[in-house]
């Protein structure tokens, strides 16, 4: 029941972060945004952990490594590029949606997961939900093709988290999560820093639009409640229950996010968007139906 709680909340936390991620975009570049996210997430996960009393140190470094990069870097550089582009409700439906079947499939790589007719046939539920998304912004008009490039965005961000909470697993059955969340946060963060440079170029006035109400509201609700609290749920879900598993939280957190989204931010969904919903969720259900435990060994 403790576990089902803290499932809960992460669910809910996570539906409601994708609002406030879209509204500080607005006078922040994502990219930096998300760097800042990450490197005001880390010192605070560290002060927790000094407090806790857990040890910072660790033999599988390599792992941690990957694993950020993958969860925080390579995930967040696509995810936040891509949801300032796009409605946050449809982007919370491609990202969470697809979440559980890209674990099925980078698990069963890793050894973690099994591959059947039933998980192949979700899948190809998925596919069909996406291009159902995707045909009510693939029009002329210049905001419908960047939202068709911001979905993608998400998309390939939802891959890369997929992998790096795949590798995490036997990471959370070595150190405590919560101090490989400070590292992942420490290290993706600072490996944001280079990205954003590039991609969105250095200017002071990014750090004064830090200032600003929409920046303060959304990096306070994402350091706050999208990291410090529902990613250290997450990661604890990961080694207790394991990736595939943890990702349930993509039955909960959509509605959520569209019902934010639609209500708050007047987004558009019509009957295509409802349909891909709704053929995506049911993918996901058939897929995640499946819950035989899983036997995880350590890595180094």
């Amino acid at each position: 029941m403790r576990r089902i709680a803290a499932f809960a909340l992460m669910a809910l936390i996570w539906g409601l972060t994708w609002l406030p991620m879209k509204v500080a975009s607005e006078v922040v570049p994502p990219i930096f945004l998300a760097a800042m996210r990450f490197l005001l997430a880390a010192p605070c996960f560290l002060a927790v952990a000094m407090a806790q009393g857990l040890p910072l140190r660790s033999s599988h470094f390599g792992g941690i490594l990957a694993a950020s990069l993958l969860i925080t870097t390579g995930c967040y550089s696509f995810l936040f590029w891509g949801v300032a582009r796009a409605p946050s409700g449809l982007s919370a439906i491609v990202n969470l949606s697809l979440m559980p079947i890209f674990l099925v499939i980078i698990g069963r790589l890793y050894g973690q997961e099994r591959i059947t007719a039933r998980r192949v046939a979700a899948i190809g539920l998925g596919i069909l939900g996406l291009v159902l998304l995707f045909s009510g912004r693939t029009g002329a008009a210049q905001d419908g093709a960047a939202s068709v490039l911001g979905l993608v965005a998400v998309a390939i961000g939802t891959v890369s988290y997929a992998w790096g909470s795949v590798i995490s697993r036997p990471l959370t059955l070595a150190m405590p999560p919560l101090v490989l969340a400070f590292w992942q946060s420490l290290i993706g963060g600072m490996a944001l820093v280079p990205v954003s440079l590039i991609i969105e170029g250095y200017d002071p006035a990014h750090f004064a639009a830090l200032k600003e109400a929409k920046a303060v509201f959304g990096l306070t609700t994402l350091v706050l409640g999208g990291s410090l609290i529902a990613f250290w749920i997450y990661l604890g879900l990961v080694r207790d229950w394991g990736a595939f598993r943890a990702g349930l939280y993509a039955f909960v957190s959509p509605v959520i996010a569209v019902a934010v989204g639609v209500a708050y931010a007047a987004e558009p969904f019509g009957w295509a968007e409802a349909a891909g919903m709704g053929i995506m969720l049911s993918a996901t259900a058939l897929s995640l139906s499946e819950r035989k435990p899983m036997k995880t060994t350590l890595s180094g």
